[in-house]
């Protein structure tokens, strides 16, 4: 039982830290993922469909840019997991998970 309680208490803490944000940056949209223990991020985007693009470290948070404008669909993947953020607007894709959307009249 006590270690029932641990491992909850372990995955809990782990995912609280985990946040997810975008802002606009000219002509692009900056997708922000603060995901501290992650060693590797890559966004996945239906812009481009769906062709790995590796995010950047900066300051603890991975930063992904898309090209603003359009409405698009994403997920990540964190250290070769998917991950799907907290986002606004989700669907269900073809494979029976979600993508989260980004639609820039929001």
């Amino acid at each position: 039982m006590k270690l029932c309680t641990i491992l909850m208490l372990l995955l809990f803490s782990s995912s609280a830290c985990v946040s997810h944000h975008h802002r606009l940056a000219g002509d692009q949209v900056i997708l922000t993922l603060k995901y501290p223990d992650a060693e590797k991020v890559v966004l996945f985007c239906s812009i481009d469909g769906f062709k790995p693009r590796q995010a950047t470290l900066v300051s603890k948070s991975w930063e992904s840019e898309v090209p603003a404008g359009a409405t698009f669909r994403y997920f990540y993947r964190v250290d070769d997991t998917v991950f799907i953020p907290d986002c606004l607007m989700k669907e269900k894709d073809d494979f029976g998970f979600e993508n989260c959307i980004y639609d820039p009249n929001l």
